[in-house]
């Protein structure tokens, strides 16, 4: 690492840091930075812990119990992810590098070689096999041909863990429905069956870092496979176990294999497998990118942990049994569908909720998006949709003021505020969103649709890709085609456009009625043209303003605007209805 630098030239390059906008964009990464590499200048590195960071940089109260409270941890993850995005992005040149350590909260100073290029591979993506290369398998899917040993392998694995927790099961299952709370998941340390036993500590971290990666999401109990606080002697309800193997087809590559295992039932009820490159266990930040990759298929409301939770809520009143995750689900649900009826259900879900619990920030950004978005028979019901952005405004200051570290408030807030006309706004806090949850589907959909309608159309279409692979087909949002939809019809692909635009119509009217008219009128089919066109004329947010005048309230796209303009105007939408009501 060579001599300790000087305290100028660490200064500057924190500077350079603090002045990279995906931190500036931060306060508190931006502070809690500055905090660390500040206290170790003056050498008061073994200070620096988890409880002096809380109290000092994020506000905690002098009882701070940083076992409970996983504030730091998630905030030093994402410092550190940033660190090392930035290091081998715009900082890759940099001869004095700021690092945060996995597991510590002390930077260190390193001084790197420079001139070399960085890997091409970023922390936020896992590299795929070589789509050249003959019988690799999708991600997400596994091959026939080395299924069987995978399942014998890790349901060995289950059965022994199973087996070892009957006892503790035994009548766990018959509690009432009423009783469902959040899914409690036992992490496996992966197994590896490389052969080398170099990889063996970075394989064991990521099981470390699955469950810190859980902490935030408050939907799922995670604890680490051997241990944690089952106080009552319970088993989980499900167990994650893996293995790491050489990869059959790609030499250069490890594969990884999870099996995700219902307790109650020794069932397994799902599988994943993903090929990545060898070096991505030696390297910074590449276990994370791992487990990242895994939350985002497991951790969300939509995935397979919560399977339960959805049944129950599609075939039961939950009234008199309200918590605070069923709410949760309820809402994801409602994200969904976006129907008056789940609306409702939604509000008297957390209507049921005891006073404490209804003044919790996802709550309130809950409450707050049914209040601007309209739905429901709430007390803002009879408002004027100014009055209620302006009230839902209020109670999403307030969600965010009581929980400023949650992903769900602020994908929330980031909707709203592309509601309420605030670009900026909207995309800085959509970028908070993902960076404390990188995992959170709904907010990277969210984000992909607005990127693509504020011009960023080519960075919108990797993120509604990544959101719709990591949902069930049968289960994706209509509205996550809106992107594609768009994607398509500068492709020139209007067939698939057109296909894509009615999905998304189904619940973003303005939008998928908008494209699907476009597509059909570059197509020339006028059968669909005729059918389109009455729609879009039939929609009241376009009848009360004008059909362009609304939708620059949603578009800064001027070269998209003029496209949709021009488009309108050959499909037959009389000008008159372009610029004002009718």
């Amino acid at each position: 690492m060579g001599a300790q630098p000087d305290r100028e030239e660490v200064g500057q390059a924190l500077k350079r840091l603090l002045d990279w906008p995906e931190i500036a964009r931060s306060p508190q990464l931006a502070s809690f930075l500055s905090y660390i590499v500040e206290r170790r200048l003056n050498g008061e590195g073994q200070s620096i812990k988890a409880y002096t960071i809380a109290v000092d940089v994020f506000g905690r109260s002098p009882d701070f119990d940083p076992q409970a409270d996983p504030i730091v941890r998630v905030q030093a993850r994402r410092l550190r992810s940033l660190l090392d995005q930035y290091y081998r992005g715009p900082g890759a040149q940099e001869r004095l590098q700021i690092q945060l350590p996995i597991g510590r909260y002390v930077p260190e100073f390193a001084e790197v070689a420079v001139g070399h290029e960085p890997p091409p591979q970023t922390d936020a993506t896992i590299s795929a096999p070589d789509p050249a290369a003959e019988n690799t398998a999708p991600r997400g899917h596994v091959t026939v041909s080395w299924f069987v040993l995978l399942v014998l392998t890790l349901g060995a694995i289950a059965l022994a863990y199973s087996l070892s927790t009957l006892g503790p099961r035994q009548g766990q299952q018959n509690a009432s429905s009423g009783a469902i709370q959040e899914p409690s998941l036992r992490v496996m340390e992966f197994q590896n069956l490389t052969g080398e036993s170099n990889i063996t500590p970075a394989i064991s971290a990521l099981a470390i870092e699955l469950v810190t990666d859980f902490a935030p999401l408050l939907v799922v109990k995670a604890y680490l496979g051997g241990r944690g606080s089952q106080e009552q002697g319970e088993a989980p309800d499900y167990a994650l176990t893996g293995i790491v193997r050489a990869d059959p087809t790609l030499a250069e590559n490890y594969q990884i294999s999870a099996i995700l295992t219902e307790m109650a039932t020794n069932s397994i009820v799902w599988n994943w497998s993903t090929s990545v490159p060898r070096e991505q266990f030696a390297r910074s930040g590449g276990v994370d990118a791992i487990s990242q990759e895994l939350i985002l298929l497991l951790g969300g409301t939509r995935g397979p942990l919560h399977d339960r939770a959805r049944e129950l809520l599609a075939q039961t009143d939950i009234e008199g049994q309200e918590n605070f995750y069923l709410c949760g689900v309820l809402f994801t649900m409602y994200r969904s569908v976006q129907s008056v009826g789940l609306a409702e259900r939604v509000r008297a879900c957390m209507d049921g909720l005891p006073d404490p619990v209804r003044r919790n920030g996802n709550v309130l950004a809950g409450e707050a998006s049914l209040v601007a978005e309209g739905l429901g028979g709430g007390a803002d019901a009879l408002m004027t949709p100014e009055d209620r952005l302006a009230y839902a405004d209020e109670l999403m200051d307030e969600a965010v003021q009581a929980d400023p570290t949650s992903s769900f408030v602020w994908e929330q807030r980031a909707r709203l505020d592309e509601l309420m006309g605030r670009h900026d706004r909207a995309e800085s806090a959509y970028g908070t969103a993902l960076q404390i949850n990188p995992a959170n589907i709904d907010a990277l959909a969210a984000h992909a649709r607005h990127m693509a309608l504020i011009g960023r159309l080519d960075a919108a279409i990797p993120a509604a890709q990544r959101a719709i692979g990591a949902v069930p087909q049968t289960q994706v949002p209509d509205w996550y085609y809106c992107v594609p939809a768009i994607a398509a019809y500068f492709a020139a692909d209007y067939r698939k456009s057109l296909s894509h635009a009615q999905r998304c119509a189904r619940l973003d009217v303005e939008l998928g009625a908008i494209f699907a008219l476009l597509s059909a009128q570059r197509s020339g089919d006028s059968a669909m043209v005729a059918q389109q066109l009455a729609r879009v004329l039939d929609i009241p947010s376009f009848r009360q303003s004008g059909v362009m005048n609304r939708l620059a309230q949603r578009v800064t796209d001027t070269a998209l605007l003029d496209e949709i303009g021009t488009g309108l105007m050959r499909a037959g939408v009389p000008v008159t209805s372009l610029d004002t009501s009718y």
